[in-house]
């Protein structure tokens, strides 16, 4: 073989669970996303096995997103939803009879929708994980952690315990929804510091992912660039990103997604519509929002848009596919003859950019290995976890902190928006390393209430609320599940410094943030 592709999926979402709301504007992130990724992800393995395709990625599958997939709750919440969309798409149909642009589009994302509904309760059983399981039994796919709440790490080095429990708490989760101990940890947003692979070694795990100029800017220049592992000292492997076969697809300006032939995703008839049609398919009182009816292609940087052509779009990922498949072919081909090992092309994406914000993503993923199956010209899917199997010999060195976020490094996650929540997530961590050393072994209802208060500094610690507050998207949401946290951490801490439990409102809380059920307060032990 001349060299190696390794695709990447990020799936993750953060933790959005309101039971005392009869339905929750926030939840449409997990719904949007099976429905627009999960699920066409699942049929598209299911294509390829069907057709005898080798393929083999690393999928990532973040804990808060695995715990939402199994709720009982939002499984319910997912059905009622989809639901609506098929309502909504059978009147759509009869709205575009007469319409021959739109009247296809309806129709196509009616069947889409009635698919869904199918698979999710018929196929699956409402537990897509057992399908993802499936496939990595078979083979296709390599299975891989996060963080317990995808939090930002390095933001929390001086705090080894919270770092150690992030780690801990994502490995005890994925051991109850998977069967498994992950051999690949995602670091969020590839965020690394020096010595975090102390904490990833002792919980037995066996290599990550950096940002590319986390290996490139290393202790020791990397001989091979981020085409060859770079292996640390304490025996874990680090596998940097590849710049320009990312750039191909998250690209803003260059990138394939931004191709005028594909579906828009802001046109929606969430917000074309009038209110009175399209009012009992979007959030009360009147909140417009996306449905998945979107019936215009991009067709230019403003807001004149052509009707959306679904033909065109697919024929345009085959074209995408080969063009991918030639630019690592001839990027191959150049780093072999400077290697003495084939070089392994690291190809990173978060999952939910396919389906859902690059409605055709899926379908250019499906081509592109088709490709490689039928004619890679040398090139092999392979995941990390292969490759370490196969070579060995790797050269060593410490990777530089870094991150893959917007000037690599942590801008995005600390910055004037969102600095002030620190001090306060930092000030709870530090109280529950003081409620661990305090109560080192309770067990009961004490217990119940310190495994709550672990729960609540976990979620608090997630990067998703800093990164909404700094993208400037939905920042009031963001604001409130961080100040919640605080809160149900700090009732908790100041009713144990009286020694008191107030168990209604323990019940409570418990039920509503129920992440990690198998959690245990004593992960935030004082190293």
């Amino acid at each position: 073989m001349k060299g190696y592709l390794g695709v990447i999926l990020h799936a993750h979402l953060p933790f959005v669970r309101h039971p005392e709301y009869s339905r929750f504007l926030e939840e449409d992130w997990l719904y949007e996303a099976i429905s627009e990724t999960y699920l066409p992800l699942l049929r598209m393995f299911g294509r390829l096995k069907a057709d005898k395709v080798p393929f083999r990625l690393t999928m990532s599958i973040s804990p808060t997103l695995s715990d939402m997939l199994a709720d009982d709750l939002l499984q319910q919440r997912y059905v009622d939803h989809v639901n609506r969309l098929i309502e909504l798409g059978e009147k759509e149909v009869e709205r575009t009879a007469s319409d021959g642009d739109f009247a296809p589009l309806a129709a196509m994302y009616l069947g889409l929708y009635r698919q869904n509904l199918s698979d999710f309760e018929n196929l699956y059983r409402r537990n897509i994980l057992s399908a993802f399981r499936a496939f990595e039994k078979d083979g296709y796919i390599e299975i891989i952690t996060t963080a317990g709440t995808h939090a930002f790490l390095p933001l929390f080095q001086q705090y080894p315990e919270a770092v150690d429990a992030q780690i801990k708490s994502a490995i005890i989760s994925h051991g109850r929804n998977f069967g498994t101990h992950p051999k690949g940890f995602w670091l969020p947003e590839c965020g690394y510091y020096p010595d975090l692979e102390k904490l990833l070694k002792s919980s037995d795990i066996s290599y990550f992912f950096t940002a590319a100029h986390g290996i490139l800017l290393a202790d020791k220049k990397p001989r091979y660039g981020v085409y060859a592992p770079m292996q640390l000292p304490n025996g874990l492997t680090a596998f940097g990103r590849d710049y320009p076969s990312s750039e191909a697809v998250w690209s803003n300006s260059d990138g394939y997604p931004g191709d005028y032939v594909y579906r828009e995703f802001y046109r929606d008839i969430g917000y074309d519509l009038p209110m009175e049609y399209i009012r009992p398919y979007i959030h009360e009182p009147g909140v417009r929002v996306y449905t998945g009816y979107k019936y215009y292609a991009i067709t230019s940087a403003g807001d004149d848009k052509r009707p959306y052509r679904h033909e065109v779009a697919l024929r345009k990922t085959q074209e995408h596919a080969e063009n991918f498949l030639y630019q690592r072919q001839n990027q191959v081909r150049k780093l072999e003859a400077l290697m003495d090992k084939p070089p392994f092309v690291i190809c990173p994406y978060d999952a939910e950019l396919f389906g859902h914000w690059w409605f055709e993503g899926i379908d250019w993923l499906e081509n592109l290995f088709r490709k490689i199956a039928k004619s890679g010209d040398g090139l092999e899917m392979i995941t990390p976890s292969d490759y370490l199997k196969r070579h060995d010999n790797h050269q060593e060195g410490t990777p530089s902190f870094s991150s893959w976020g917007n000037k690599g490094y942590a801008e995005v996650w600390l910055d004037g928006k969102n600095d002030w929540i620190y001090r306060h997530v930092h000030k709870a961590i530090e109280r529950m390393i003081e409620l661990v050393d305090r109560y080192p072994d309770e067990s009961g209802l004490k217990e119940r209430v310190l495994n709550q208060a672990s729960r609540e500094v976990l979620l608090s610690m997630a990067s998703d609320w800093p990164f909404i507050m700094k993208t400037g998207t939905t920042v009031p949401y963001a604001e409130k599940r961080i100040r919640e946290h605080l809160h149900n951490f700090n009732f908790i801490y100041e009713n144990l410094c009286r020694n008191t439990v107030n168990t209604e409102w323990l019940t409570r809380i418990e039920k509503k943030n129920n992440i990690f059920p198998d959690v245990d307060y004593r992960l935030f032990r004082k190293r």
